[in-house]
């Protein structure tokens, strides 16, 4: 039992995956169910034990790739370090994160936009998590949760624009201001 669960979790995978090229190369509107499991190597019946629609597989991918890029976030916390180090360290490691998958970047910043209601709400589960993040790691008296929110949304624009201007495997580049700004809305 435990291999049919470690296949599933595979072919799962895989399907994640498979979305995420397909969505790169012809945006969410264009891509199949087809071109999915083209990508991923694996049989529409396969798909569809995992998700019900393409949407319901992009919300999957835009969850759980931004799941890994908060627990890149978590790890990046030493608090044997200063305030300042501990903020960089983490604004590197996420926008590292980022830089690291181009073909993931633009999916999870442009695309999930295309579902609507539905990837408006999973996108503000992932930024109330991103903002609570901060509020748990910022000392709380110097931080309301719109501030904090404040700061995820002024960073997801930053990385927007090198989206846009096709600077993704640069997005270290904006670790200087990113940090400026949390500086700034805490006022540490």
């Amino acid at each position: 039992m435990a291999e049919l669960t470690t296949l599933n979790r595979e072919h799962r995978s895989r399907v994640l995956e498979g979305m995420a090229i397909a969505v790169s190369r012809k945006g969410f509107a264009d891509t199949t169910i087809a071109d999915i499991v083209g990508e991923a190597s694996v049989s529409r019946r396969t798909f569809y034990e995992h998700f019900s629609s393409k949407a319901e597989c992009l919300i999957a991918l835009y969850e759980a790739a931004s799941h890994n890029a908060l627990k890149v976030l978590r790890d990046a916390i030493d608090p044997a370090h200063g305030w300042q180090t501990q903020v960089e360290a983490a604004l590197r490691a996420y926008l590292g994160c980022l830089a690291s998958n181009p073909v993931l970047v633009r999916t999870l910043f442009i695309e999930i936009l295309h579902l609507g209601t539905e990837g408006l709400e999973s996108r503000r589960r992932v930024n109330l998590e991103l903002a609570d993040f901060i509020l748990k790691t910022v000392d709380p008296k110097s931080l309301t949760p719109k501030m904090a929110m404040a700061i995820v949304g002024g960073i997801n624009e930053l990385v927007l624009e090198y989206i846009e201007q096709d600077k993704v495997g640069r997005l270290e580049e904006l670790v200087e201001p990113s940090s400026r700004l949390v500086h700034a809305v805490t006022g540490q």
